[in-house]
């Protein structure tokens, strides 16, 4: 499931006045290419500007920024505006293309990409109208343009977009392996670490930080990431300050899944927006899509399961209906009938409310059973199951993998799994499971992984979402707190994914409660030490975990 930052993204050039502005035509296009865009900074921007021949008059430009560069045919990213009469623009991050010294992953977008529409706005092919959209990174960046709005930037589509510190580099301050192949293939086009290094970094037990050093390439952004393991001032810098949300006016369509990887990133955005502007004109749609599927063409076979008919839909076209809407006073998109839309898997239908605390009107109250029964009665008495987990034994793991949603077999991976009763009656799941883990450990922190499943009648399980978190940060993100060892600690999660499906009579809800221990997601041996910096030698004695009854899961539904 993880489908954040090592997903290819998409690129796009864009245009300028300077000598080293290459032209050339393609069919029915006219290609400006390797355009240097000026900056307030001294740094200018690489872009390729695209334009079909026949419109000569000015047009409203859609702007395509990106950190990806393909070494070819990134200029189709232009064209699929052009196509639809307009000033295709795709413009790189700083770096991208010119000095790759002057890189820095998030860190300038925000006055970079004013300065660009600044630029575009004022060239003979501009109207006066910019918009942008794209996902993940370019989803980001849109947001970081949103800080300080420039007036001929009328709409913005951020499709899929990460949120740095929440969701990426890290969720719920827990990173993972991939951000350091991202920075290295991606950006640097460095020759790729082995396959096998995160096999070779667990097997070693050597810390996360060293990961760069043991595949032979040190990478300083993977090293900036570390230094940062908390959502503090240098992450929250980089997207809308509560101010910077109310000035937001503009009109807005967030795109998602419920399998992609950067959707809490993309939830938190619209959350943040409408908590600090109750007149936020923001649209949300999300779906059964991951990361590719939110921001493109739906695939109608997802990780084995066949998504219902109305959801196979391109979030592409989407976006060009909603610039058609804003850009050119088309009609506004069919799917959009209410602030938030939504497709029930399983039914066959899209739902649409006011708002996402709209989407259910129920919740149900699970606590963890010691019978490892998911229990809608709350215990009287204390009790608790124990864990135990050796984390220096590397012949076994403590894992959470999902290659298919629907699959026959649950692998505990050394977890616990605790089951609901059947139920009478057919419900939906419609929001972000959340809830309180009571647990007395031996040491001063842990990684926990919980993952929901429904176990249908026929007896499969169909995965439905998985939250991962670090405890220490469960109370605020941005300090951490250590738990006492051998003291009952609570820990609340709220961070997660929302997933809406039918779940029908018969069917049941599992938990598969885990402690990471695995090469794909960083080790915290719960020392109290950064974990970035830990090894195996921090382990000591196994991690002894007593799970206390009173622990619940909240899952809300509509009836």
């Amino acid at each position: 499931m993880r489908h954040i930052l090592n997903v290819s993204l998409f690129l796009l050039p864009i245009f300028t006045t300077s000598a080293q502005q290459t032209s050339f035509t393609d069919s029915i296009y006219s290609i400006q290419d390797s355009v240097s865009i000026p900056t307030k900074s001294g740094v200018n921007i690489s872009a390729i500007i695209v334009r079909k021949k026949t419109n000569t008059q000015p047009l409203p430009v859609i702007l395509f920024y990106t950190t990806y560069y393909q070494g070819t045919g990134d200029d189709f990213l232009g064209k699929r505006s052009a196509d639809r009469d307009y000033v295709g623009v795709v413009a790189y991050a700083r770096g991208i293309r010119t000095n790759i010294k002057d890189y820095a992953p998030y860190e300038h977008e925000g006055k970079d990409i004013y300065d660009i529409i600044d630029w575009i706005s004022k060239q003979t092919w501009c109207n006066g109208k910019v918009a942008m959209y794209g996902g993940s990174y370019t989803g980001f960046s849109q947001w970081a343009t949103a800080k300080n709005l420039h007036p001929a930037l009328k709409t913005i589509v951020p499709q899929v977009a990460v949120m740095p510190g929440f969701d990426a580099p890290m969720e719920n301050n827990v990173p993972y392996g991939s951000i350091l192949n991202w920075a290295n293939d991606n950006i640097y086009k460095n020759k790729p670490y082995s396959r096998g290094l995160v096999f070779d970094w667990f097997e070693k037990g050597t810390s996360f930080r060293s990961m760069d050093s043991l595949g032979g390439q040190p990478n300083p952004i993977f090293q900036k990431w570390l230094k940062h393991p908390a959502y503090d001032s240098y992450w929250k810098s980089l997207v809308p300050t509560p101010n910077e949300y109310l000035k937001i006016k503009i009109p807005i369509l967030t795109t998602t899944g419920y399998y992609d990887g950067s959707q809490i990133g993309a939830i938190q955005y619209f959350k943040l927006h409408n908590k600090y502007n109750r007149e936020a004109n923001h649209y949300f749609v999300i779906g059964p899509y991951d990361h590719w599927g939110g921001q493109r063409k739906a695939s109608p076979n997802l990780m084995g399961y066949d998504i219902d008919s109305v959801a196979n839909i391109s979030m592409e076209n989407l976006a060009y209906e909603w610039l058609n809407w804003i850009l050119k006073d088309g009609k506004k998109p069919d799917l959009l009938k209410d602030k938030v839309n939504y497709e029930v898997m399983g039914t066959n239908e899209w739902k649409h409310v006011a708002s996402l605390d709209k989407m259910n009107n129920d919740t149900l109250t699970f606590y963890l059973n010691n019978n490892f029964i998911l229990d809608n009665v709350k215990p009287t008495n204390n009790q608790f199951v124990k864990q135990t987990l050796d984390f220096k034994d590397r012949k076994n793991q403590n894992n959470y993998f999902t290659p298919t949603i629907i699959f026959d077999t649950l692998d505990a991976s050394n977890g616990l799994v605790f089951t609901t009763r059947a139920f009478e009656k057919e419900f939906s799941i419609n929001g972000s499971f959340t809830g309180n883990l009571f647990a007395t450990i031996n040491k001063k922190d842990i990684d926990i992984s919980l993952a929901l499943y429904e176990l249908m009648p026929n007896g499969k399980y169909f995965f439905l979402t998985r939250y991962v978190g670090r405890a220490s940060y469960a109370k605020d993100n941005s300090k951490r707190q250590l738990l006492k060892p051998n003291q009952k600690e609570f820990i609340p999660f709220t961070n997660t994914r929302i997933v809406s499906k039918k779940i029908g009579k018969g069917s049941k809800l599992v938990i598969l409660l885990n402690i990471n221990k695995h090469p794909f997601e960083i080790i915290n041996y719960g020392s109290g030490k950064d974990p970035n910096d830990e090894t195996i030698n921090d382990a000591n004695g196994p991690l002894q975990i007593e799970w206390h009854n009173d622990s619940f899961i909240k899952i809300p539904i509509w009836k």
